[in-house]
C-alpha cells in the first residue's frame, strides 16, 4: 500500500497539488501512474503561468490510453 504524503490536496481523478507559498506543485498519484502504465507524452503549461480554477492544464498520454 502506498504512503499518503502530508500537505497534498487530491482530486477524485487522482491528481494532487501542494501549495508552496505563491506557487502550486501538481502531479498524479501512484495509482494513476500504475493505471496509465508507460507514460509516453506529457504537455504542461510554462512555469509561472496562471491557471484557471478547475480548468484543464495538462495532457498526459500513455501506451494504455493510446492503444
Amino acid at each position: 500500500m502506498s504512503e499518503i504524503p502530508e500537505g497534498l490536496r487530491y482530486t477524485a481523478e487522482h491528481e494532487w497539488l501542494r501549495v508552496e507559498g505563491d506557487l502550486v506543485a501538481i502531479g498524479i498519484t501512484d495509482h494513476a501512474q500504475d493505471a496509465l502504465t508507460d507514460i509516453v507524452y506529457i504537455e504542461l503549461p510554462e512555469g509561472g503561468e496562471m491557471l484557471e480554477d478547475m480548468g484543464e492544464f495538462a495532457i498526459v498520454e500513455s501506451v494504455k490510453s493510446a492503444s
